[in-house]
């Protein structure tokens, strides 16, 4: 059962209390983020690709999260920003500033994502990133920003393939009658849904870790040793969640 965006004001303003410590999630797929806002790093056998870089006051985390993967800063090519907003992008420019990484945004949020770092690479709808083994897919999927972008990547676990996904942006915050950020928003973010449910993703990765549940399915992971993270049902279940809850925001104004 997914639920709101938890009260988490306390752990923005002490950072150190969002610590969730790293973990690999399938083989190749790393969780480096904190509770405040994910962050994925992919291993392409050639290189690494960097998922969203949370707050500036967080990057210290992430960056010791990689650390603790024994993976190297210099070795990421690409960090891919899901959408403009700082949760997900503060981090960005000294982390490509520390890697020589090349940044990447949706093409409808490169000129807001300039208040954070210089995007070198503006992907549109359909475009994709190969690096090593990996061929990483952009969808566009506006609605919480104008730009938002989805991937979607092929990686293999145990012999077998998997279809790894993410929602680049599902919060609500920003679809309310007096947040919505640019005309036609909930629109285009249940049209936006419609088109990720066409997705067969086997491995859904959060924008936000209570997005797909991070840390509960990590300890009963470790406690089962059973892998969670490989459920077709949660990336579905989770798009019904986002979809209803916009529906309803729609339906309490009209009954206003």
């Amino acid at each position: 059962m997914y639920r709101a965006q938890p009260e988490r004001i306390g752990r923005l303003k002490q950072p150190w209390k969002g610590k969730i410590n790293p973990f690999k999630i399938i083989d190749g797929v790393y969780f480096v983020g904190t509770y405040q806002a994910s962050s994925h790093l992919l291993d392409t056998g050639d290189g690494l690709i960097l998922f969203d870089t949370g707050y500036e006051n967080t990057t210290y985390l992430v960056l010791n999260s990689i650390h603790q993967l024994g993976f190297d800063v210099k070795d990421i090519k690409y960090i891919v920003n899901t959408h403009w907003h700082g949760d997900h992008t503060e981090g960005t420019a000294p982390i490509a500033d520390l890697s020589g990484a090349k940044t990447v945004i949706g093409r409808k949020d490169a000129e807001k994502a300039k208040q954070y770092f210089d995007p070198d690479i503006i992907v549109k709808d359909g475009d994709s990133i190969t690096l090593g083994n990996v061929t990483v897919r952009f969808m566009e999927t506006p609605g919480h920003t104008e730009g938002t972008i989805s991937f979607l990547f092929e990686k293999e676990h145990d012999g077998k393939k998997y279809l790894v996904g993410s929602f680049g942006g599902a919060g609500a915050n920003t679809l309310r009658k007096d947040t919505v950020e640019f005309d036609g928003a909930r629109e285009m973010y249940l049209d936006s849904i419609a088109r990720l449910k066409k997705c067969d993703v086997d491995v859904f990765l959060g924008n936000h870790c209570w997005n797909n549940d991070t840390e509960r399915r990590y300890q009963e992971m470790v406690k089962t040793g059973k892998n969670t993270f490989i459920d077709k049902t949660a990336w579905t279940e989770f798009l019904d969640y986002c979809e209803d809850r916009v529906l309803k925001i729609l339906q309490a104004e009209k009954n206003l």
